[in-house]
């Protein structure tokens, strides 16, 4: 770690729906992960006293008998990191970065994008902790990026980031909101789709089909657009019914998703020129496991016209490491990865 970080360091991975929190120690390990609900919670600085509040007895009860004296934090958060004030995207938490570092009583806080922290893990992931997707090569064993990596991942909201390797080993992570980019529709039906969505939102971003809502976006307007009355399902209850058969519109709102991701994810490594891969992460396609439609989005994702040649050589990912923001955030602590945006 830097200077200023020695000693137990807070690792905050802060989505709109749940708060997880993890303790990295002085030798580098990663420990005692928990999850909190962000709606029990008045704020970012209320689930982080509950946490290391959790987090001291629990230490006190393994035989220290000491609560944690943090020394840094780094928290990722759902959302832009521009100035003292940082709000979450789809949740209604914001706070002063100043505050916060005060009232956790840390030498040093790092805030960052959400992305940026999975981003900066992509680099220290192993094989064992990613799927390959397809693209190029089968990797061995150890896969190394040596080139720029691009990250996107469907969960509450729709995260993009990247990672820009600036030599002797060390990489920049870069933070964006490219969930909000404007969605790109490739086939009529995904056309009637858009048109729906523009009807009903205005603005139609990628999150609006690349998200836990916008995946029941899709069933909703495909259940309407063949004169069926959707039901209120839930985004878990979408893929459940697409995976168990017996909802038609939930298996059709699971495929185009397939396909609108990997329309998206190539338009995201076309612009990067990401030849290090592209990796999927968020709460949607790792939770799918071997019943994401995979072969969809690999096809979607290289059909590119004139172009499609130069995606066929990019490999994508999934992102299988249950935690991997705290990896991340690791790295950025003990500076083996920048960060900027």
């Amino acid at each position: 770690m830097r200077e200023g970080t020695q000693g137990p360091a807070l690792l905050g991975d802060i989505g709109a729906t749940n708060a997880r929190f993890a303790l990295l120690d002085g030798t580098g390990m990663i420990g005692h992960i928990s999850v909190l609900a962000c709606a029990d919670h008045a704020g970012l600085a209320e689930a982080a006293e509950a946490y290391l509040k959790k987090a001291g007895a629990e230490e006190a009860g393994g035989g220290r008998g000491e609560a944690h004296r943090l020394r840094a934090a780094a928290i990722d958060v759902a959302g832009p990191v521009a100035g003292d004030r940082v709000a979450l995207t789809n949740h209604p938490w914001s706070f002063s970065q100043a505050a916060l570092k005060a009232r956790l009583g840390v030498e040093r806080l790092l805030i960052v994008n959400d992305f940026a922290a999975v981003a900066a893990a992509a680099p220290h992931l192993g094989m064992s902790e990613l799927g390959w997707l397809g693209g190029g090569t089968a990797p061995p064993t150890i896969y190394v990026p040596e080139e720029t990596i691009g990250v996107i991942g469907p969960g509450s909201g729709l995260g993009v980031g990247c990672i820009l390797p600036v030599g002797e080993g060390r990489w920049m992570a870069l933070a964006g909101e490219g969930g909000h980019v404007s969605l790109p529709p490739v086939t009529a039906r995904e056309g009637q789709v858009w048109e729906a969505m523009r009807r009903r939102f205005g603005h139609v971003s990628a999150e609006r089909a690349l998200s836990g809502p916008g995946i029941v976006n899709l069933y909703t307007i495909l259940a309407e657009l063949d004169g069926a009355v959707p039901r209120p399902l839930s985004p878990a209850e979408v893929t459940e019914g697409a995976l168990a058969g017996h909802e038609p519109h939930c298996r059709l709102a699971l495929e185009m998703f397939a396909d609108i991701l990997g329309t998206v994810a190539a338009d995201l490594a076309l612009t990067l020129g990401a030849r290090g891969g592209i990796y999927i992460a968020g709460g949607i396609v790792p939770r799918l496991a071997g019943d994401f439609p995979a072969a969809r989005f690999r096809a979607r994702f290289e059909d590119k016209g004139r172009l499609s040649h130069f995606l066929t050589d990019i490999p994508t990912f999934v992102i299988r490491h249950p935690f991997p923001a705290f990896v991340g955030l690791a790295a950025l602590l003990r500076g083996g990865s920048a960060i900027a945006g």
